[in-house]
């Protein structure tokens, strides 16, 4: 069964990338949200099976996004891979504290993302 997967994210060209390696390099399908609004409705309303969240946006950051996914029974089971320029250490400790799945840094390597989240979420295909 193909994999379904969210991706949250304010800029387009991102969400474009990121969409089209997903679809095109993992063979999977994707829907996409410009906002963190957005991507709350969408993962309440589809089945996802994972989530790749900007954690950089106006309105709603990632950590906020993260916070009401969790408080949602409908979508605190998906899992979550961060997607952010920001990997400091302390960054690191506080996503490993709030229990997301995983860090996909920026700029990344178009051509290994598919490899990336396979590993992170331990998707064998």
């Amino acid at each position: 069964m193909t994999k379904k997967l969210l991706i949250v994210d304010d800029e387009e060209r991102i969400r474009e990338l990121v969409q089209a390696c997903l679809e095109d390099l993992g063979g999977w399908d994707t829907l996409t949200a410009a906002s963190g609004e957005e991507g709350l409705k969408i993962a309440q309303t589809e089945p996802i099976d994972a989530i790749l969240l900007d954690v950089s946006m106006p309105d709603m950051d990632g950590f906020a996004v993260y916070e009401k996914l969790q408080a949602n029974s409908a979508t605190q089971a998906i899992p979550v891979i961060f997607l952010t320029a920001k990997v400091q250490a302390s960054d690191r400790v506080r996503f490993a504290q709030i229990g997301i799945a995983g860090v996909i840094t920026k700029p990344f390597e178009p051509t290994s993302i598919c490899e990336e989240v396979t590993e992170i979420l331990g998707w064998d295909d």
